[in-house]
């Protein structure tokens, strides 16, 4: 089959590559789309950063290998006892879990702690197959399979969301630091839970104007100072909740200022360097810090569910690009390096069937 493989920093080459062996468990899936992830633009500005070096503990797989795990497909060759059927649609959730740690028999599989992914511990969705545990599988059904990919980073936020622990988002003035995807996924998400006063800061022009269909006020962060703005919004008392998708010094001391006392700041962004919390303002306004990472089995079976009853109208407008296998390097990673804020979402069809 062909795919494009990471190989090293800056270094990612389609080639001609053995298909994936099915394994006792497994499905082969067909890949139709795949997104392009932040962490894996990070892989190939700085790599390899988490992709294993040498064959991983639980897969036996190392780089060089196919990145991609926000994608869908379609079943090919299923097996006779198979709950699927050949060419039936299918949305794939790539965490990879040993179903056997404290974390996971818990049913906190986001906290797995020999946590591997498709794309990342295994062969990925830039490639034309990828061998599946069938359990991480789910019929797309009314969903199209043209947007489903977008499903993964959906998840992603829907965890981050009821990780925070509100219930009533009504009550909530909220502040994205990031209007890229998984800041827009997070408006989108926010929305679908019933939050009416959300601010989003982002620099880039098309993003906010994106942003500002889901947001009630949009900053720019270049020419206002987003803190005090959003206590001119909020009648000089700060937002409740902070959630940074920006992962970057100036938005994270931005978003501090932002926060009302005893505000809650999450964390969704993957920092490239140590972070430093502006320790006195922490402190004094007693804010409460929360990471989050990935998603849960619920969080991806609710996405699942809300795209498909119509809950989270425009989720398609995370995608503002398509491409084939072929131009994954100079129409996707180096289109996002040099025009990274004229993009949300970039999916890549291995087939290098850009219609849709």
């Amino acid at each position: 089959m062909r795919a494009a493989r990471f190989h090293n920093k800056g270094d990612i080459r389609v080639e001609d590559v053995d298909q994936p062996k099915v394994t006792d468990g497994k499905v082969l899936v067909e890949v139709e789309w795949c997104g392009i992830c932040g962490s894996d633009l990070h892989e190939y500005l700085m790599g390899p950063a988490l992709l294993p070096v040498t064959p991983h503990p639980r897969t036996g797989e190392c780089v060089p290998m196919a990145l991609g795990h926000e994608l869908c497909g379609r079943i090919k060759n299923p097996s006779p006892g198979s709950r699927f059927k050949e060419g039936e649609a299918v949305m794939v959730d790539p965490r990879v879990l040993c179903g056997s740690c404290l974390s996971c028999k818990a049913g906190q599989t986001h906290c797995c702690s020999s946590l591997g992914y498709v794309g990342g511990t295994t062969t990925g969705g830039y490639g034309e197959f990828v061998a599946v545990e069938e359990e991480r599988l789910y019929p797309l059904g009314s969903i199209p399979l043209e947007h489903a990919a977008v499903i993964e980073p959906l998840a992603v936020v829907q965890h981050a969301v009821k990780e925070s622990g509100v219930k009533d988002w009504k009550d909530k003035t909220v502040l994205v630091l990031g209007g890229g995807p998984i800041g827009f996924a997070l408006m989108l998400i926010l929305k679908a839970h019933g939050a009416t006063n959300v601010i989003v800061s982002e620099p880039a022009i098309i993003r906010r104007e994106q942003g500002s269909e889901y947001a009630q006020a949009v900053i720019n962060p270049v020419k206002e100072k987003v803190g005090d703005r959003c206590r001119e919004l909020t009648d000089g008392r700060g937002v409740d909740v902070v959630f940074d998708c920006a992962g970057v010094p100036i938005a994270l001391e931005a978003g501090f200022d932002a926060i009302c006392s005893s505000g809650l700041y999450i964390m969704v962004a993957v920092w490239e360097k140590p972070l430093t919390l502006p320790c006195w303002t922490f402190l004094q306004k007693h804010v409460t810090v929360k990471g989050v990472l990935i998603f849960s089995t619920e969080d991806f079976e609710e996405v699942m569910e809300m795209v498909a009853k119509g809950k989270i109208p425009g989720y398609e407008k995370l995608i503002t690009g398509r491409i084939g296998l072929d131009d994954i390097v100079k129409k996707g990673f180096e289109e996002l390096v040099n025009n990274k804020d004229k993009h949300i979402k970039i999916l890549v069809s291995p087939k290098n069937a850009v219609a849709a």
